[in-house]
């Protein structure tokens, strides 16, 4: 409808715009935001959604303000900030470490023990690198000193034997200093250098201290005699390290590795009051309600934790019971009216179809009764190797209103799962009678088909039915006790228990169970068992 401002320039040209249906509106590859040119000949259509969506303005051109996210003219898109180095570390460390509560605090342990033994060893190294070097240089002074006490007083003649008497008994040789004689300096490191610096001030600035002299390696040292220069060559062992840098790694390897140990012990006493938790909170879950924890527990926290649990335990197994007797009560009281109002029904009444709906409403009853005698059952089942295809043949037979259903088995002979027999055939007997009331095809029968699947250390059972099925929302809370689905599977009435007592045995067996609606029509539900060889 063309508006009294509008030309009918304006309107023939807004029938000529495209729509978004032609295409047009599709974004342009590598450009974020910006559109496809119009065909030649078209107008451009308006740059924003919010444009379009509040019409073309009140025809003299004021339209709606552009969005902020649309592509304006000469505008360069605005793009997000890039992660910096310590978001990807973090979310690299979310997705590849793992994240338990026990590895983290072991991991923070062996940081924190490692870190603090090794700054340990290395300021002992540090400190003591100074004193032995001093003893050292004290050891080498002293010998050059006693050497040269011992050339100076002794004569010509007996200088070269006292030289070689030395060098047999002490391992030191000495001779004389030649001017071309080409030496390698001693002092390399912290060490060394503390060695040199106190033999100089021993034994005077003129000292020389060498680690190779005309290529023959040792600890040369410089020294004068009046004023003759002789060579000192003692073995280097003399001055260096007793410990070295192989025995620091080892020794920190070994102690880390102990540091390892001793922080998984630590990390294991600490988180295990809370993997007790965990696993008496998974009991409880589970519907076992005698998981208790120790209240005596030295540390305080985790008692007051341990007797709150112990607490909500007692009082939700309280509950439970009541909520069973109460339900075993009700539904065991009620069956003596039913059985006096069914004599009386079949001695009073004397119109037939009256007397037969007021028998199969009683029937009704009575199996309403027997599914709140099913849910209220105790929850202590027996597992032990069931074969399946037996079982499902037994409870097809024993199933009522057989020309209102058909059920095909497709299960091998040789399947056998881990269940309770007696639950298990109430599993089926359950799911059958759901079929057969809420899922039955428009010829009025319900066709059931029974499969199922191997999946590793599991068995998957499937029984699908070709009925109306429900809706996609609904099929979480079909399993939810008294609840009823949709009108197009419930036109029969019932307690709304059925789908609840199946998910509450499968549970207890230790399986799962899923309902789902079948990709080319009906319901299927599947059961999860562990597979036994």
């Amino acid at each position: 409808m063309v508006s009294p401002s509008d030309t009918p320039s304006s309107a023939a040209a807004r029938q000529r715009r495209p729509s978004a249906s032609s295409g047009f509106a599709a974004t342009r590859p590598g450009l974020p935001g910006a559109d496809l040119p119009p065909p030649p000949g078209a107008r451009k259509p308006p740059s924003t959604g919010a444009a379009s969506r509040a019409g073309h303005g009140n025809g003299n051109g004021h339209g709606a303000r552009p969005a902020m996210t649309s592509t304006m003219p000469g505008r360069v898109p605005v793009r997000p900030p890039a992660p910096t180095w310590a978001q990807i570390f973090a979310a690299l460390a979310r997705r590849h470490l793992p994240m338990s509560l026990f590895w983290r605090t072991f991991l923070l342990l062996s940081l924190m023990l490692g870190t603090g033994i090794y700054a340990w060893v290395s300021t002992l190294r540090y400190l003591e690198l100074e004193p032995r070097g001093v003893q050292a240089a004290q050891q080498i002074a002293s010998l050059v000193n006693l050497s040269r006490a011992a050339l100076r007083y002794t004569d010509q003649v007996n200088r070269v034997s006292l030289v070689k008497s030395i060098a047999d008994q002490e391992g030191v040789r000495i001779q004389p200093r030649e001017p071309k004689d080409h030496w390698e300096p001693f002092e390399v490191d912290r060490f060394t250098r503390t060695i040199g610096a106190e033999l100089r001030m021993r034994l005077g600035p003129q000292t020389v201290v060498a680690s190779s002299v005309n290529g023959t390696s040792g600890l040369w040292v410089g020294f004068l005699i009046e004023t003759d220069n002789y060579w000192l060559q003692a073995d280097p062992n003399r001055v260096e390290t007793t410990v070295t840098g192989k025995t620091y790694f080892t020794v920190i390897g070994l102690t880390f590795l102990l540091t390892l140990a001793t922080s998984a012990v630590i990390a294991g006493l600490i988180n295990r009051p809370l993997r007790q938790l965990s696993f008496a909170a998974s009991r409880i879950r589970e519907g076992e309600y005698g998981s208790r924890l120790d209240e005596e527990t030295p540390t305080r926290e985790i008692r007051e934790v341990n007797r709150g649990f112990n607490r909500m335990a007692r009082e939700l197994a309280k509950i439970e019971e009541d909520r069973a007797v109460m339900l075993a009560g009700i539904s065991h009281d009620l069956r003596t009216p039913l059985a006096r109002m069914r004599l009386e029904t079949e001695i009073s009444v004397a119109d037939e179809e009256a007397r037969r709906n007021m028998a199969a409403d009683i029937d009704q009853l009575d199996a309403i009764i027997d599914k709140f005698m099913d849910y209220a059952r105790p929850g202590d089942v027996r597992l032990v190797p069931v074969l399946l295809s037996l079982l499902i043949d037994r409870v097809i037979a024993s199933v009522r209103d057989a020309e209102h259903i058909r059920i095909l088995s497709r299960v091998a002979i040789d399947v056998r799962v881990y269940a309770d027999e007696t639950e298990l055939s109430r599993v089926f007997a359950n799911l059958f009678e759901n079929a057969r009331r809420y899922g039955r095809s428009e010829d009025g029968v319900a066709h059931v088909q029974v499969t199922y699947a191997r999946s590793g250390q599991w068995v998957v059972v499937s029984v699908r039915d070709e009925g109306p099925g429900v809706p996609q929302d609904m099929l979480t809370q079909l399993t939810t006790p008294f609840y009823r689905g949709n009108a197009a599977r419930t036109h029969a009435t019932g307690a709304g228990l059925g789908l609840a007592i199946v998910d509450k045995a499968i549970s207890r067996m230790g399986g799962q169970f899923e309902l789902a609606n079948a990709p080319d029509g009906g319901f299927v539900a599947h059961i999860r068992l562990r597979r036994a060889t």
